[in-house]
C-alpha cells in the first residue's frame, strides 16, 4: 500500500521547505507545495469522514435497537463495509497515481484521489438513513 510511502515522501518534501517557510495553498508555486497542499486537503477530508463515520455508526446503532438475535447488526455491516472501502480507496488511488509513476507529481495525484474518494464516501455516510 502506498499511503506510508506517500507520507514519508511528503515529510521529506516539507523538510525541504524549511521550518520558517509556511505552505501557501492559495497559490502553490512548486511541486512540493502542490503536493503539500494536496496532502492538507486530504487531511481535512479525512477529518470530515471521521465525523460522518461517528454519525453513521450512531444511526446504525439506533437501527440495531430491538434487533432480533438472528439478524446481523447494522453496525457490524457498516463497520465491515468501511473496512473493505479503505483498502479499495487506497489501491484505487495507487492505480490513479501511476499516471505519473516515478515522477514528482505521483504523490500529489495520490493525495488528490484520496481527497476525492474520501469526500464521496463522507457524503455516502451522511446520506445513510435519509432516504
Amino acid at each position: 500500500m502506498r499511503t506510508g510511502l506517500g507520507i514519508i515522501a511528503l515529510t521529506a518534501a516539507y523538510a525541504t521547505l524549511g521550518h520558517a517557510q509556511e505552505l501557501d495553498c492559495r497559490d502553490p508555486q512548486t511541486q512540493v507545495g502542490m503536493t503539500g497542499c494536496a496532502a492538507r486537503d486530504y487531511e481535512a477530508a479525512d477529518a470530515e469522514l471521521n465525523a460522518a463515520w461517528g454519525e453513521a455508526m450512531a444511526w446504525a446503532r439506533r437501527m440495531d435497537e430491538g434487533l432480533p438475535a438472528d439478524q446481523v447488526p447494522a453496525a457490524d455491516i457498516l463497520r465491515d463495509a468501511q473496512r473493505a472501502w479503505i483498502p479499495f480507496r487506497d489501491q484505487a488511488c495507487e492505480a490513479e497515481s501511476l499516471a505519473a509513476r516515478g515522477g514528482t507529481m505521483q504523490n500529489m495525484l495520490f493525495y488528490m484521489c484520496l481527497t476525492r474518494l474520501t469526500e464521496v464516501r463522507t457524503e455516502d455516510l451522511r446520506n445513510l438513513g435519509l432516504e
